[in-house]
Parts: structure tokens; sequence; C-alpha cells
């Protein structure tokens, strides 16, 4: 693939789910992926990652026992399933890859963020 395509994003109401997707495109290394969350008028900010050799995903604080990250090599794609949802998950959610360690924050390398998909969540 030679972009990142983001998508699966909607508008719900709180308590319900999602299921992000996202077709993984050209990057240098992607000893992690990761999902971030760009919050109206705020910045990027990471939500889940996961260790693409093994070990401990990492969640943030908010989203910790509700979001799961996972990937599928096979079509080369990741995925956040988001449960539970709420109001503050409002916002326009990328995914890109780059380093860490295992249970911790992904740091992204060249990062070539795609679009982003959209996620509204009423009460």
């Amino acid at each position: 693939q030679d972009e990142w395509v983001e998508s699966g994003g909607d508008s719900a109401q709180a308590g319900q789910s999602l299921t992000l997707s996202c077709t993984i495109g050209p990057t240098y290394t992607k000893i992690c992926l990761a999902w971030f969350r760009q919050a109206p008028g705020g910045g990027r900010n990471e939500v889940a990652a996961i260790y693409t050799n093994g070990g401990e995903p990492y969640y943030a604080d908010f989203v910790q026992g509700r979001f799961t990250i996972s990937q599928d090599n096979a079509r080369n794609t990741m995925y956040l399933q988001m449960n539970d949802l709420k109001p503050e998950d409002t916002g326009t959610y990328y995914c890109t890859a780059g380093v860490g360690t295992s249970g911790t924050y992904c740091a992204p390398v060249s990062p070539r963020w795609g679009r982003g998909t959209q996620v509204t969540v009423s009460s």
C-alpha cells in the first residue's frame, strides 16, 4: 500500500462501539503501530500502540479497558476496537508506525499521516 488510510469512523452515542481500520502505508520502521486521536482544537495524542514482534500493547489511561488494538499482517491492516464510547473519545483518529518499548508509547518515525477518520460521540 502506498498510503495510510483510516476508516470506520462514525457518529455514535455514549456506550456504543465502533471499530476503526487502518491500511498500513509506507513506513521507515514499524517496531510498533499506533493510533492517535486529535480532539477538536487539540493536537494528536496517542491512544493505543501494538508491538509487531510481540509484547504488551500500550493504552492511554483514558481508554484502558475499553479499547483494543490489533493487527492483521496478511491484510496489512491494523484495527482499533472502541467499546463503551464516551463523548471525550470524539476526534479524528490517525494511524502510524514507529519505535518504542513493549507496553509503552510508540514514537512515530517519519509519519505519513493519512486523512484520518472522524469519530463523534454524543451523550
